[in-house]
């Protein structure tokens, strides 16, 4: 799941740094994919730290009952075989393309359908002392946090999760992931056909989408 999706579940949680562990994988790996840190276990003297550990955990089990569900399986097959006919020519694995489109759209779902406060995620954030962050990566076993917290700061600054609001932007999102894999995925035209199937997968799943949401909670009260 993404970054709105993860913030979905905790979303009335008071305490700024559990909301950061929940989506402190992904912009670790949105910062430099060769970031692995494997806190899971780690118990920390301040209690802030934990905190983050507790919200990097609850992440992970999310992650795990998303990618299982029927829901994601049918849903990112079916973007991979209506994308991939959009993108004959590119480079771009039609599996990796429907994976991401699912979680993008999902997002976008949230924010237009006012599950989600943006300004009220990117709060918790902002509330978060840096040297709390820099002690948890330390702790961690990240021996560098300068690369991390300067791409934490433009992240923050940028706000950028608001642009998911608009149809191209999440096809623009989708670009920008696949490039750090790719160099150069998509033509214009890619992304013109991209963005058409998106709008319509999207409308598709509005009245129905909850239900991916509805199932992980349930699972999570049984944990």
């Amino acid at each position: 799941m993404n970054f709105l999706s993860h913030y979905y579940f905790d979303r009335n949680t008071a305490n700024c740094y559990f909301t950061l562990g929940t989506v402190l994988p992904d912009l670790l790996k949105n910062a430099d994919k060769n970031i692995i840190l494997h806190p899971e276990k780690l118990v920390h003297p301040d209690a802030r730290v934990n905190a983050i550990i507790k919200g990097w955990n609850k992440h992970l089990l999310v992650d795990k009952y998303f990618h299982s569900a029927d829901f994601f399986l049918t849903h990112s097959h079916q973007l991979k075989l209506e994308l991939a006919s959009a993108i004959t020519g590119s480079p771009v694995k039609p599996f990796f393309l429907g994976h991401i489109a699912i979680e993008l759209i999902l997002d976008n779902l949230l924010i237009t359908t006012g599950e989600v406060n943006v300004d009220a995620f990117y709060n918790h954030l902002d509330s978060c002392d840096e040297a709390v962050i820099a002690a948890f990566l330390s702790f961690a076993g990240l021996t560098d946090t300068t690369t991390f917290l300067k791409f934490y700061a433009e992240f923050k600054r940028s706000r950028y999760l608001h642009t998911y609001v608009n149809l191209p932007q999440v096809t623009y999102a989708l670009k920008r992931i696949c490039m750090r894999v790719w160099p150069s995925p998509f033509t214009p035209e890619h992304d013109a056909a991209m963005t058409d199937i998106i709008l319509n997968y999207r409308l598709g799943l509005i009245d129905g989408y909850k239900v991916i949401y509805d199932e992980i909670e349930q699972k999570l009260t049984e944990v």
